[in-house]
């Protein structure tokens, strides 16, 4: 390697540990640890649902304002609360384990439809059997 091509490489190399060393002074190690166990996570939550209740269940959740990434722009919130979704959860699959979620966007668009308003009341009078079962429950304690 001829000596020019050597001093351009070892100050490619001295800038790259600058900028290294500067992102390790910006984030702190515990800051680090965290991220950095979010980020290699694979780890996702699992449901009992199908994978059109699962849209319900959360559509529902969103659509009622209880659970909201941005409450000024309902677009974004939808994006950003389908994206979460899938990258956060399964749903029960048809085989009886647990599928992953590559998109639920028409999932949330059935929710949205009256097409498919009859299949949201049967969900919704599930949903609430249980939750009153557990009221039962609670309340006999």
């Amino acid at each position: 390697m001829k000596r020019g091509k050597q001093i351009e490489f070892f100050n490619v190399i001295l800038k790259f540990d600058e900028r290294l060393r500067l992102l390790e002074n910006l984030v702190s190690e515990t800051d680090m640890d965290n991220k950095v166990q979010s980020v290699f996570s694979k780890e996702k939550c699992k449901s009992c649902y199908s994978k059109i209740d699962f849209a319900q269940l959360f559509y529902i959740l969103m659509d009622e304002g209880l659970l909201f990434f941005d409450n000024a722009d309902e677009k974004n919130n939808r994006s950003k609360f389908q994206l979460f979704l899938e990258n956060n959860f399964t749903y029960a699959g048809d085989d009886g384990g647990q599928s992953k979620i590559k998109s639920i966007s028409r999932q949330f668009s059935e929710c949205k439809g009256y097409t498919y308003k009859g299949k949201q009341i049967t969900f919704l009078e599930e949903f609430i059997t249980r939750m009153e079962e557990r009221k039962r429950r609670l309340q006999s304690w």
